[in-house]
């Protein structure tokens, strides 16, 4: 690639003069492989810093992360791209987007990455102490097929006809690989062992410690909380060279920040409790300043927001545009969608709304819209959402019965077309 960059950018003489000397050497063409260069010597553009936990994406050869969940890294092209914030829509009751946070976090301290973890709500250093283990190599592929033994019922060993266009579809890999590196797997029944919190490097946010109660605050549109958090962030960067200062003294290293429920009223802000659109720009600026330190930083973003608080849909809409990655939450419990025997084997939806496309302004969407997720005794797996088709003889006339009146509980679509205790004949 190099030798025919020199050749096309030089001058007819250049290239006349490159052939000739080739054709002197015997037959010898004179695109050849480059020989080891001397110590000292490389004048070749910069490669990729070699740091653990870390692999250059390939599609752009951003330097990627692993989100901690190998199935969501597989959504997001490959893992989560350094210096990005990825934005986690809380589901209702706020059960499962935790999870999502603390493999993340987790994953940071299997890596050897440094932590910095921030809430309103919880102190951080008990965070740690909830973060799930990880999975060793040589017990990995038995616990996870324990686990799904265990949730094996007799309807899943009972081989169902499908049309060859669902057979056909791609797999989500929602299962252990040993030769994968980059990203692990955690058991959530047990807890991350007290020698890995200790030996690794965290910084902890605690919101009630930082804001003394006869503190003056100067007039300002962001919130106090989001003032003194800014500055911690942007401290820690600077002081322990994760924005590239002194390269030469320190080793490079990933700066991995969690922010637990940002825009909820303990942070102080009001946006999930009046729809004035006046008191909205101090989360927005927040994301614009954070935006701009983790661009020139080596570390990257967890966000989890009670999105479905916020009565304004303007105000989503702006935090969404200054989010790189965003990803929702929906969970079956306390809706309709929970009660549909259509839904029984999985937990929620999962909704990839945005995938970054850096140095462009616009942002790509996901192709896969038909994901559910679902929590095991182990293991928090994201697949494929496949109904169960009505194509099989075995079906019984009772549960055609509940298929078709699922299907009408649904909504508006093809189930509204059914009617009365019919179901729909393809």
């Amino acid at each position: 690639m190099a030798a025919a960059a020199t050749c096309g950018g030089g001058s007819a003489g250049t290239a006349g003069s490159v052939v000739a000397a080739a054709a002197g050497r015997g037959n010898v063409t004179s695109f050849q492989r480059r020989g080891p260069r001397a110590s000292g010597t490389d004048s070749g553009s910069p490669r990729l810093a070699s740091i653990a936990g870390t692999r250059p994406s390939v599609r752009n050869g951003q330097l990627l992360v692993s989100t901690g969940l190998p199935a969501l890294d597989q959504l997001l092209g490959g893992g989560l791209a350094v210096g990005t914030v990825l934005l986690i829509e809380e589901d209702k009751y706020n059960i499962y987007s935790p999870l999502l946070f603390k493999y993340f976090l987790a994953e940071g301290i299997v890596s050897g990455h440094t932590l910095l973890v921030a809430s309103a709500k919880e102190d951080p250093a008990d965070l740690l102490q909830e973060l799930p283990a990880p999975l060793l190599d040589d017990n990995c592929k038995k616990e996870f097929d324990e686990d799904a033994y265990s949730h094996k019922t007799p309807e899943s060993d009972m081989k169902m006809k499908i049309a060859w266009r669902y057979q056909l579809l791609p797999k989500m890999e929602v299962g252990p690989i040993s030769s994968s590196r980059f990203g692990h797997y955690y058991d959530a029944s047990k807890r991350i062992p007290q020698e890995l919190i200790e030996t690794s490097k965290w910084h902890g946010f605690f919101l009630p410690e930082k804001i003394f109660p006869n503190l003056k605050v100067e007039p300002c549109s962001l919130a106090h909380g989001y003032i003194k958090l800014l500055r911690f962030i942007q401290n820690i960067i600077f002081e322990e060279g994760f924005d590239g200062s002194n390269p030469q003294k320190k080793q490079k290293n990933i700066l991995r920040i969690g922010i637990q429920s940002l825009g909820s009223p303990l942070w102080g802000d009001d946006i999930c409790c009046t729809e004035n659109r006046g008191s909205s720009h101090g989360l927005s600026r927040f994301l614009y300043v954070l935006r701009g330190l983790l661009r020139t930083s080596l570390s990257a973003c967890i966000i989890t927001m009670p999105t479905h608080l916020i009565q304004n849909k303007a105000i989503i809409a702006r935090i969404t545009n200054l989010s790189d990655t965003v990803v929702g939450l929906e969970s079956f419990l306390g809706s309709e969608r929970g009660t549909n025997p259509l839904y029984k084997d999985y937990h929620g939806l999962i909704h990839i709304r945005q995938i970054p496309r850096l140095n462009n302004l616009i942002c790509d969407e996901s192709d896969v819209k038909d994901l559910a997720f679902k929590l095991k005794r182990k293991l928090f797996t994201i697949e494929r959402l496949h109904l169960p088709p009505d194509l099989s003889d075995t079906v019984s006339r009772a549960s055609k019965q509940d298929l078709a009146a699922s299907a009408r509980r649904l909504g508006p679509g093809c189930g509204s077309m059914a009617g009365g205790e019919k179901h729909l004949d393809f």
